[in-house]
């Protein structure tokens, strides 16, 4: 059983950890559910189901919090491969799978900063729960959710129109400053740390500081970063689309 040919090649709609790992993990899954009865959308379910349970899994205090929560993230992104090759293998597509698809990256995404947010608040410490850390938490994830939903509403945008999908090259703006810009957020990549991959890989890290530290000072201060990035990015990406040909 092999990949189709260019399906860890493309750059748009498939993450790096799936080129650089998780694809030759998702092989050796696939074999054994190809002649099941498992469905593809049903393994979507369970792939959504996954990508939300790493907020509980983030309450968990200290360093095994940390890495429950990017466990669960990475059990979401295996299954996120696996749905789409047993739908390719058993012949079994269908626009639900695609919109189940969808849902699960909203939630995965979301569930993810709702979770970093809530354990930096500390609600099992000795103090109160200082909520702000919440707050700003459930801030970035919404960010990262208009973010997409930004994204997908200019394919229902152009539907309704009677427009066809959109092309690769219409998202070039056309104002140069605008594009210096994008190109420049682009090259780094700094928005890809509200996505649920990266930023549970973040969490994890700054757990390990606040175990040097004592505190949860580094998860509090990486709470805080990621929802000014989320709540940049929202602007930046929605004045991208205007200024691009998308909507045209």
């Amino acid at each position: 059983m092999v990949h189709p040919a260019g399906v860890k090649d493309r750059r748009s709609g498939e993450h790096w950890a799936g080129r650089l790992y998780m694809r030759e993990i998702s092989l050796r899954v696939d074999r054994h559910l190809v002649n099941t009865r498992v469905t593809p959308n049903q393994l979507t379910y369970v792939m959504t189901l996954a990508g939300v349970l790493a907020a509980p899994a983030l309450l968990v205090p200290g360093i095994t919090g940390a890495l429950l929560g990017v466990l669960m993230v990475q059990l979401y992104l295996l299954l996120d491969c696996v749905d789409g090759e047993v739908a390719r293998w058993k012949q079994q597509f269908s626009i639900g799978g695609v919109y189940l698809d969808r849902v699960g990256a909203y939630l995965c995404d979301a569930a993810v900063l709702v979770g970093f947010g809530l354990r930096a608040a500390d609600p099992w410490g000795e103090g109160s729960v200082d909520w702000l850390w919440a707050f700003l938490g459930t801030l970035a994830a919404l960010g990262a959710v208009l973010i997409k939903a930004e994204t997908d509403l200019v394919g229902v945008a152009r539907h309704q129109q009677g427009l066809p999908p959109v092309k690769e090259s219409a998202a070039e703006p056309r104002s140069s400053g605008v594009a210096v810009a994008r190109k420049a957020a682009s090259a780094l990549q700094f928005h890809r740390l509200i996505l649920g991959i990266e930023a549970s890989l973040v969490i994890l890290l700054l757990a390990i500081l606040d175990l040097i530290k004592g505190d949860l000072y580094f998860s509090r201060l990486g709470v805080a970063v990621l929802a000014a990035i989320a709540m940049l990015q929202t602007l930046l990406h929605l004045v991208s689309i205007l200024a691009s040909s998308r909507l045209r």
